[in-house]
């Protein structure tokens, strides 16, 4: 068996499990494994974590070795061979369970990592012994203790893998957390006078692989087996970290009002190019928007009272108006602000309604104030969709079309998205309002907006929609739908190509999809890009 060479680069055959492969020079026998298909357990190991070897439930059987081998700390070398499934590998891994679970309280049953905890998956797989030790386990000195704003530590159940001490110190290098003492009393906790504060706390929870570090918010919320999960991808910031959208899934095909939140969760989804294994805690707990505080029905205000209205009534308002404008020559006297939380597909229906129409006065506003950014992930611009914005060719000044409805020169301004009030000030929008005739707002969330617009109009939230944002570094992605929007809402797109049908201009869509198809063929940024090649890892736009 010779080595093979790619390059300058020497790539060692070894055979695993009866399989001879070619691995990298400088991989470890536990990645060897996992592209062989012959997965080896661990708790201690993490791709994006230095290696620490503590935990020792890797263990194989190497040809030639003496002794079990921790397959995340062994190099490959060419000429290797390796067992995996052995009898003295199997009896390795069952030994170290039960060291590991010596001390490990049997809570199985209240504990909220039930149903994700691999010491349950890794017992059932490896372990089934006779127990050979007593009872009389350590006693830790902290049971449910608050660390952080959004962690709590049990100690009985860690199992000192020190992946979250590696977190702290290695990636948000901020170093809350340390091992305390030795031997059967050692002890994860905080160092004296810090709590685990930093911006991306959440994390070490996604990585504990026992109940000892878990969610303050999702603590016995619902059970891991009763959850949905959808792809998607987090709209807080022009990162456009992958994630994962948890809902119970129960609530979740019930979008009537009432049915209690849907969301139960985020979790970060690996994408190398884009967030890792990550996200921050800003976006992680920024969810319960989703189903609280929801616009569900259109709407009309008249002389001061809102009332429900259906939707045929409220978008015939808006055809009224503007036919008539249209009709008397006075396009001009419409403006559009639309919004960078809007998918491309809903900004390229738009961008084609309003064209179609002759609407000039289109422009896209983003977040009123900047938030804060970090070297990691965080970015200060809170959208998801600035940049595909920009190259469709939409990103420009909203203010100054305040500043022509003060001056008589606006009858219609259609705001999507955005609280006016919040961005613009309340001075500005009375001003405004003494002159306009029609302030048609369409959005997800109560806000000041629905008390001085004389249209509503309840459009679904990112997680009740197909689509794609594209974040800051180009790169398009794919979000998907979780579940049904909430009452009556619909799919911003939807909503644009329902008016363009009144209003007679030819967009018509049937779903997202074909929307892109469409956008892709006749935008240059996005050409050639499909749904099936941008994949769940996203695609980049043409520069």
């Amino acid at each position: 068996m010779l080595a093979g060479v790619v390059g300058n680069r020497l790539m060692p055959r070894i055979i695993i499990d009866g399989k001879e492969l070619t691995v990298p020079e400088g991989a470890t026998v536990l990645q060897a494994c996992e592209q062989a298909g012959s997965p080896v357990p661990f708790y201690c190991y993490h791709p994006g974590l230095s290696i620490a070897g503590n935990c020792r439930i890797c263990l194989v059987e190497i040809e030639k070795m003496p002794k079990l081998q921790i397959a995340c700390y062994a190099s490959v070398a060419d000429g290797m061979v390796v067992h995996t499934t052995s009898d003295k590998a199997l009896k390795g891994r069952q030994d170290v369970l039960e060291f590991l679970l010596a001390n490990h309280p049997l809570d199985c049953p209240v504990c909220d990592q039930a149903g994700e905890c691999w010491l349950q998956d890794y017992y059932m797989e490896y372990g089934l012994y006779d127990a050979k030790f007593d009872e009389q386990k350590v006693k830790k000195s902290k049971k449910a203790t608050v660390v952080g704003p959004h962690v709590i530590l049990d100690m009985e159940r860690c199992i000192l893998c020190s992946r979250c001490v590696r977190f702290t110190d290695e990636v948000t290098k901020t170093g809350e957390l340390g091992i305390f003492h030795r031997g059967d009393h050692a002890e994860l906790d905080v160092y004296p006078g810090k709590s685990l504060d930093n911006n991306y706390s959440g994390c070490v929870v996604d990585i504990c692989p026992v109940g000892a570090l878990t969610d303050r918010d999702f603590r016995f919320k619902c059970r891991v087996w009763y959850l949905g999960r959808t792809n998607s991808i987090c709209p807080g910031c022009s990162m456009g970290c992958n994630i994962e959208i948890h809902d119970n899934r129960e609530r979740a095909q019930r979008p009537h009002i009432g049915g209690g939140a849907r969301v139960m969760r985020l979790k970060p989804r690996y994408n190398a190019a884009v967030n890792q294994w990550w996200m921050c805690d800003r976006g992680r707990y920024n969810y319960t928007w989703i189903d609280e505080n929801r616009i569900t029905t259109a709407q009309i205000n008249e002389e001061g009272a809102a009332r429900p209205v259906s939707w045929e009534v409220a978008l015939d308002r808006i055809v009224q108006t503007i036919t008539r404008l249209k009709h008397a020559n006075q396009l001009d006297r419409i403006g559009v602000i639309l919004s960078t939380h809007l998918t491309n597909e809903a900004l390229y229906v738009a961008k084609r309604l309003f064209q179609g129409l002759g609407i000039s006065k289109v422009t896209v506003q983003g977040p009123a104030q900047p938030g804060r950014s970090d070297d990691l992930l965080m970015k200060a611009d809170l959208s998801p969709n600035t940049r595909g914005a920009q190259a469709l060719g939409l990103l420009s000044d909203s203010s100054r079309l305040f500043t022509e409805a003060m001056r008589k020169e606006l009858a219609v301004l259609y705001v999507v998205g955005h609280d006016v009030i919040d961005v613009w000030g309340k001075p500005t929008i009375s001003k405004a309002l003494e002159h306009l005739e029609l302030l048609i707002f369409q959005g997800s969330t109560v806000n000041a907006s629905c008390q001085v617009a004389h249209i509503v109009l309840p459009s679904a939230v990112y997680a009740e929609t197909d689509g794609t944002f594209t974040n800051c570094q180009s790169r398009v992605q794919r979000i998907h739908q979780a579940f049904p929007p909430l009452g009556e809402a619909k799919a911003d797109w939807r909503i644009f190509v329902e008016l363009a049908k009144r209003l007679e201009v030819a967009v018509d869509f049937p779903n997202a999809q074909a929307i892109f198809a469409e956008l892709s063929a006749r935008e240059p940024a996005f050409r050639g890009l499909t749904y099936e090649g941008i994949g769940e890892a996203g695609a980049l736009l043409n520069q």
